[in-house]
Protein backbone atom coordinates (compact mmCIF):
# COMPACT_ATOMS: atom_id res chain seq x y z
CA UNK A 1 0.00 0.00 0.00
CA UNK A 2 1.49 3.32 -1.07
CA UNK A 3 1.36 6.01 1.58
CA UNK A 4 0.73 9.59 0.57
CA UNK A 5 3.54 12.00 1.41
CA UNK A 6 2.20 14.84 3.51
CA UNK A 7 2.88 18.47 2.57
CA UNK A 8 5.08 19.48 5.48
CA UNK A 9 4.60 23.25 5.41
CA UNK A 10 1.26 22.91 7.20
CA UNK A 11 2.47 20.55 9.91
CA UNK A 12 2.63 22.21 13.33
CA UNK A 13 5.71 22.27 15.52
CA UNK A 14 5.31 22.25 19.30
CA UNK A 15 8.13 23.97 21.16
CA UNK A 16 8.16 23.22 24.89
CA UNK A 17 10.47 25.91 26.25
CA UNK A 18 10.27 27.94 29.45
CA UNK A 19 12.96 30.46 28.48
CA UNK A 20 11.50 33.51 26.74
CA UNK A 21 14.96 34.34 25.42
CA UNK A 22 15.42 30.91 23.81
CA UNK A 23 11.89 30.98 22.38
CA UNK A 24 12.37 34.46 20.90
CA UNK A 25 15.70 33.42 19.35
CA UNK A 26 14.01 30.39 17.81
CA UNK A 27 11.16 32.56 16.52
CA UNK A 28 13.56 35.05 14.92
CA UNK A 29 15.42 32.21 13.26
CA UNK A 30 12.19 30.69 11.91
CA UNK A 31 11.11 34.03 10.43
CA UNK A 32 14.40 34.26 8.53
CA UNK A 33 14.26 30.65 7.32
CA UNK A 34 12.08 29.14 4.63
CA UNK A 35 10.07 27.21 7.22
CA UNK A 36 6.42 28.32 7.23
CA UNK A 37 5.02 25.74 9.64
CA UNK A 38 2.81 26.97 12.46
CA UNK A 39 4.64 27.02 15.80
CA UNK A 40 2.97 26.50 19.14
CA UNK A 41 4.67 27.10 22.47
CA UNK A 42 4.12 25.54 25.85
CA UNK A 43 6.06 26.99 28.77
CA UNK A 44 6.21 23.96 31.05
CA UNK A 45 5.48 20.25 31.18
CA UNK A 46 1.92 20.60 32.48
CA UNK A 47 1.13 23.06 29.71
CA UNK A 48 2.57 20.64 27.12
CA UNK A 49 0.52 17.72 28.41
CA UNK A 50 -2.63 19.86 28.45
CA UNK A 51 -1.88 20.82 24.82
CA UNK A 52 -1.37 17.21 23.75
CA UNK A 53 -4.43 15.87 25.58
CA UNK A 54 -6.70 18.87 24.81
CA UNK A 55 -7.28 19.78 28.43
CA UNK A 56 -7.58 23.07 30.28
CA UNK A 57 -6.92 26.03 27.99
CA UNK A 58 -6.48 23.63 25.05
CA UNK A 59 -9.87 21.85 24.99
CA UNK A 60 -10.52 23.41 21.58
CA UNK A 61 -8.55 21.26 19.12
CA UNK A 62 -8.07 24.33 16.89
CA UNK A 63 -5.93 25.85 19.66
CA UNK A 64 -3.91 22.66 19.99
CA UNK A 65 -3.55 20.68 16.75
CA UNK A 66 -1.57 17.47 16.83
CA UNK A 67 2.07 18.49 16.39
CA UNK A 68 4.16 16.85 13.70
CA UNK A 69 7.28 17.35 15.82
CA UNK A 70 7.92 18.26 19.44
CA UNK A 71 11.04 20.21 20.39
CA UNK A 72 11.36 19.64 24.13
CA UNK A 73 13.52 21.28 26.77
CA UNK A 74 14.30 18.97 29.70
CA UNK A 75 14.68 21.44 32.53
CA UNK A 76 11.19 22.83 32.90
CA UNK A 77 9.41 24.12 35.99
CA UNK A 78 6.93 21.67 37.53
CA UNK A 79 6.53 18.61 35.35
CA UNK A 80 9.91 18.41 33.64
CA UNK A 81 10.77 17.35 30.12
CA UNK A 82 11.77 13.84 31.16
CA UNK A 83 8.28 13.18 32.51
CA UNK A 84 6.66 14.71 29.43
CA UNK A 85 8.80 12.57 27.12
CA UNK A 86 8.02 9.41 29.07
CA UNK A 87 4.28 10.09 28.95
CA UNK A 88 4.32 10.87 25.22
CA UNK A 89 6.24 7.73 24.32
CA UNK A 90 4.00 5.52 26.50
CA UNK A 91 0.82 6.84 24.91
CA UNK A 92 -0.29 4.82 21.88
CA UNK A 93 -1.81 7.88 20.19
CA UNK A 94 1.18 10.17 20.76
CA UNK A 95 4.25 7.96 20.55
CA UNK A 96 4.64 8.29 16.78
CA UNK A 97 5.23 12.04 17.12
CA UNK A 98 8.98 12.63 16.82
CA UNK A 99 10.37 14.23 19.97
CA UNK A 100 13.64 16.13 19.84
CA UNK A 101 15.17 17.03 23.18
CA UNK A 102 16.92 20.40 22.86
CA UNK A 103 18.58 21.15 26.18
CA UNK A 104 21.63 22.43 28.03
CA UNK A 105 21.95 19.16 29.97
CA UNK A 106 24.96 17.11 28.92
CA UNK A 107 24.42 14.76 31.86
CA UNK A 108 24.99 11.19 30.60
CA UNK A 109 22.13 9.99 32.83
CA UNK A 110 19.71 12.40 31.09
CA UNK A 111 20.89 11.28 27.66
CA UNK A 112 20.52 7.60 28.54
CA UNK A 113 17.12 8.14 30.18
CA UNK A 114 15.76 10.05 27.19
CA UNK A 115 16.88 7.42 24.70
CA UNK A 116 15.46 4.66 26.91
CA UNK A 117 12.11 6.50 26.82
CA UNK A 118 12.28 6.64 23.01
CA UNK A 119 13.45 10.17 22.17
CA UNK A 120 14.16 10.60 18.46
CA UNK A 121 17.10 12.99 18.92
CA UNK A 122 18.97 14.51 21.85
CA UNK A 123 20.64 17.80 20.96
CA UNK A 124 22.65 20.10 23.21
CA UNK A 125 21.84 23.80 23.04
CA UNK A 126 24.98 25.62 21.95
CA UNK A 127 26.10 28.50 24.12
CA UNK A 128 26.97 30.93 21.32
CA UNK A 129 24.46 32.53 18.98
CA UNK A 130 26.14 31.60 15.69
CA UNK A 131 26.40 27.93 16.62
CA UNK A 132 22.77 28.01 17.85
CA UNK A 133 21.59 29.26 14.46
CA UNK A 134 23.57 26.55 12.72
CA UNK A 135 22.13 23.80 14.92
CA UNK A 136 18.57 25.12 14.52
CA UNK A 137 19.02 25.16 10.74
CA UNK A 138 20.19 21.54 10.80
CA UNK A 139 17.25 20.49 12.98
CA UNK A 140 14.67 22.20 10.77
CA UNK A 141 16.24 21.06 7.51
CA UNK A 142 16.41 17.47 8.68
CA UNK A 143 12.94 17.20 10.23
CA UNK A 144 10.99 19.36 7.77
CA UNK A 145 12.85 18.88 4.49
CA UNK A 146 14.43 15.42 4.58
CA UNK A 147 12.46 13.13 6.90
CA UNK A 148 9.15 11.58 5.87
CA UNK A 149 6.81 12.05 8.82
CA UNK A 150 3.89 9.78 9.70
CA UNK A 151 0.41 10.95 8.84
CA UNK A 152 -1.62 12.38 11.70
CA UNK A 153 -3.09 9.76 13.98
CA UNK A 154 -1.32 6.85 12.33
CA UNK A 155 -1.64 3.58 14.23
CA UNK A 156 1.19 1.23 13.51
CA UNK A 157 0.72 -2.50 13.95
CA UNK A 158 4.07 -3.92 14.91
CA UNK A 159 4.49 -7.43 13.51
Amino acid sequence: MMQQIVEKSYLPLLLVEDSDEDFEAFGRFIKKSAITNPIYRCIDGEDALDFLYHQGDYEDIKKAPRPSIILLDLNLPGTDGREVLEQIKQDEKLRTIPVIVFTTSSNPKDIKTCYSFGVNSYILKPMNLQKSKEVMRYILDYWFKIVVLPEEGINVDLY
